[in-house]
């Protein structure tokens, strides 16, 4: 895993990204794992985090284990989670050695969900923790198609494994599947270069999220009624994490979470849409707001409760609904 991500970016210049921020982040997913393995049971934890959602135990514990992994990473100046939406300066554990050049040539800001999908976690289904890895000291106000360098997606199912994706200035963009074993918790690469497959396509998917929205929605109806009657197979979770993951790991989908003058935007563009934006479009599909077409990675945050909508997947696939999705029927929702 090490030498994968030094060959990724030797070109950059990266030591900091690639031997301490990635590997201690992967480390937290194998940790957020064994924690989620043993938690047999899942309950609200009595607390609610600054947006207003009842925390679970599990939110809680997730939320601990990834402020650890970070107080090892001095290249990590800055952090904010989807439990706690301030950025914060992190505040390094004493054997967090770092030499004055280091502190100079890398500094990081990481703004993570630490356990998506907590909704579904009682009945047992895929879960994920959500990771985007910025330059600099602030993810705010900065345009996140040049600062937002790194995402990392886990995915607690089955298998632990994890989505890498990089763009770093002065390498080639990348993105890869790593396997964490249950074990020994080690990482193997198992898949060096996640892609979407080029048409034509032996079977096409379909995630539509916020699927209340089609009542209200004429357009998305008839969205949900095409895929339909185009015979798409049906993938939908409740997960952002599994549902997008299932994309990658198929070769081809698109995942649709609308918004409505009802069915307001529920997103976060820093803690969810950002990262899933940067791994989609390293694995060469495209990632929209459905509200105007605009990609996801074009508009600098202005707070960390900045939210939207979410159209990801396929290029063609995502084309598709936007012509579909961008007609009169949402004018009202802009």
């Amino acid at each position: 895993m090490d030498r994968q991500l030094d060959q990724l970016l030797s070109s950059a210049g990266r030591p900091a990204l690639c031997q301490s921020v990635l590997p201690a982040l992967l480390g937290c997913i194998a940790d957020i794992a064994r924690t989620l393995r043993t938690s047999h049971t899942v309950a609200l934890a009595g607390t609610a985090n600054a947006f207003g959602d009842d925390q679970l135990n599990v939110d809680v514990a997730a939320e601990k284990l990834v402020r650890d992994a970070l107080a090892k990473c001095p290249a990590v100046v800055a952090a904010s989670s989807e439990e706690d939406p301030a950025e914060r300066p992190v505040r390094h554990s004493r054997d967090a050695g770092q030499t004055a050049e280091e502190a100079s040539s890398e500094q990081y800001t990481v703004a993570f969900d630490p356990l998506d999908g907590s909704s579904i976690i009682a009945p047992n289904w895929t879960v994920g923790t959500i990771v985007g890895i910025w330059d600099g000291a602030s993810a705010l106000r900065q345009p996140p198609a040049e600062r937002q360098v790194a995402a990392v997606l886990g995915v607690y199912g089955p298998r632990t494994t994890a989505i890498v994706a990089l763009r770093v200035p002065g390498a080639e963009a990348a993105c890869l599947e790593v396997g964490i074993g249950d074990q020994d918790f080690r990482f193997h690469v198992i898949r060096s270069r996640v892609r979407f497959a080029d048409p034509p396509f032996a079977t096409r998917y379909f995630a539509p999220a916020n699927l209340r929205a089609a009542a209200e929605s004429p357009s998305y109806m008839r969205l949900i009624t095409q895929y339909v009657g185009k015979k798409y197979t049906l993938r939908y979770s409740g997960g952002l994490v599994p549902d997008v993951v299932h994309a990658l790991a198929k070769g081809h989908g698109v995942y649709v979470s609308p918004v409505t003058a009802a069915s307001r935007a529920k997103l976060r563009r820093l803690y969810e849409l950002c990262p899933i934006a940067l791994v989609v479009e390293c694995a060469g599909g495209r990632a929209i707001d459905p509200v105007d077409g605009e990609e996801i990675l074009a508009r600098p945050l202005e707070g960390c409760d900045d939210r939207a909508g979410l159209v990801c997947g396929t290029t063609d696939e995502v084309d598709e609904v936007k012509r579909e999705l961008l007609g009169a029927s949402l004018e009202s929702c802009r």
